[in-house]
């Protein structure tokens, strides 16, 4: 008993578990996220529901919005006005399967049958086939991704719960909003009638899509259907990046989320994040800032990081590397002014002597008053030099030719600036707290010792001629 459980469960996790995951983190032959610069797709399973997707396309209309509905196949055949009207409102009609079951426990030939019946229902209605199918629950098998069908998979890039009635819509609207980006793919659902789903939670849902399409609309984001986002990362610079550089550029963007996560990187903008920050203690060798001040080694920076993703975008869609200076410049000149006012409220973070940073795209900085300086040799530089330039042959424009016609100029620098600089720049001010107060006439204090001690070495008798 025990040895065919075993050869079970070795049968089960090569037919779905191993596909699924490869789908899911990989994106292996399914469509999970797109590249817009202002779209985003909002899809909406286990529909159509004669209760709450009425209200919904009611709510798409008012915003103009857009979407993907993908249909378990015999509510379809129950309410075929409902898909009718979804047609005729311009969105845009996908697979779910005719019963909402996962893939996992049916063989090849019966998910063929589900998804040949549904669009078999769906054509009957609105005189159309559908060639987007979503398995519930996102599971596929190892035939689904075996092979092209005639049908695109399409998974999604983020889920929120919102089956759960007492996730509440407050909290699902705090997890919507957070995910509010460009290229995003949507998942969320307009009935409550499906297994594990509470018969109310998609009252919820309607209560946190308003207030996300609402913001939306103020940041110039809009939802699109699922054909148009993949149409568009056909087109996208990402798609002629090769193989090996499109695994990198996957790895890298990982990293990025294990390295804020480990850190605990703040950011500056997170409904469109590009600078992120921490607290620290320098550790280099002694630097001169703007002024004369010495940052020493022990002394609290703040450091910034540049978010990866964007940093990729703003490259790949660059055409020359004066456009990505120019774009990365106005993304500093958005970021640079909160920052200092988070400062401004903090006296945590007043405490830091200097911005702190590493980059090896170096020109630019001078103009918001960032100081650069060479990188003390050490393994920190030649570890920093080898990572960044084979990051900038992936995200430049001219990629790997840029590095051989000027390798000489692309090393890593530090950027540097005292944090004094920035309030002045930005009309800010210290936050006022008797323990930085007290720092700052230490800080005087000290200062006209040393004053005095250089006027004492260089005129001897000046204090005591008279």
């Amino acid at each position: 008993m025990q040895t065919l459980l075993l050869w079970l469960f070795y049968i089960s996790s090569f037919y779905a578990f191993i596909p699924g995951m490869i789908s899911r983190i990989f994106g292996y032959r399914v469509f999970r996220k797109g590249t817009g610069r202002n779209e985003f797709a909002l899809t909406f399973d286990d529909g159509p529901d004669p209760r709450f997707t009425p209200l919904l396309l009611e709510l798409l209309k008012r915003y103009d919005a857009k979407a993907t509905f993908f249909v378990v196949g015999s509510n379809a055949e129950r309410y075929p006005d409902l898909i009718q009207r979804i047609h005729d409102e311009g969105h845009l009609i996908g697979i779910h399967n005719y019963v909402h079951k996962t893939n996992w426990l049916m063989r090849p030939a019966t998910v063929r049958r589900q998804i040949q019946r549904t669009n078999d229902i769906i054509y009957n209605i609105i005189g159309e086939r559908s060639t987007y199918y979503r398995p519930p629950w996102g599971i596929v098998n190892l035939f689904d991704i075996s092979k092209r069908r005639q049908v695109e998979i399409v998974l999604w890039s983020a889920m929120f719960g919102d089956w759960r009635e007492k996730l509440g819509a407050e909290k699902l609207t705090e997890k919507m909003l957070a995910r509010l980006n460009p290229g995003e793919v949507m998942l969320l659902h307009d009935s409550g009638t499906t297994l594990g789903a509470d018969a109310d939670a998609p009252g919820n849902m309607l209560v946190a899509l308003e207030q996300t399409l609402e913001e939306a609309r103020k940041r110039g984001l809009r939802s699109i259907r699922i054909d148009e986002m993949i149409k568009m990362a056909e087109t996208s610079p990402i798609r002629r990046l090769s193989f090996g550089k499109r695994v990198l550029v996957g790895l890298w963007l990982a990293w990025e989320q294990v390295f804020q996560a480990l850190f605990h990187l703040q950011t500056i903008t997170p409904s469109d994040p590009f600078l992120h920050y921490r607290m620290r203690k320098y550790q280099g060798e002694p630097v001169e800032l703007e002024g004369g001040e010495l940052l020493r080694k022990g002394d609290k920076v703040i450091e910034l990081h540049i978010d990866n993703k964007q940093l990729f975008e703003l490259g790949i869609h660059s055409r020359s590397s004066a456009q990505l200076a120019i774009r990365m410049i106005r993304r500093m000149e958005k970021d640079l002014p909160i920052l200092a006012e988070i400062i401004a409220k903090d006296v945590d973070l007043a405490e830091a002597k200097a911005l702190y940073g590493v980059s090896m795209i170096n020109r630019g900085p001078e103009k918001f008053g960032f100081t650069v300086r060479d990188l003390p040799d050490g393994l920190f530089a030649r570890s920093s030099k080898f990572y960044l330039r084979i990051l900038l042959s992936v995200i430049h424009p001219a990629g790997g030719a840029r590095l051989k016609e000027r390798s000489e100029v692309l090393v890593p620098k530090l950027i540097l600036m005292p944090v004094s600089e920035l309030l002045k720049k930005m009309n800010q001010q210290l936050p006022h707290h008797p323990k930085t107060a007290k720092k700052r006439k230490s800080q005087q204090e000290e200062s006209l010792s040393l004053n005095d001690s250089v006027a004492d070495v260089e005129m001897p008798g000046a204090t005591v001629t008279n």
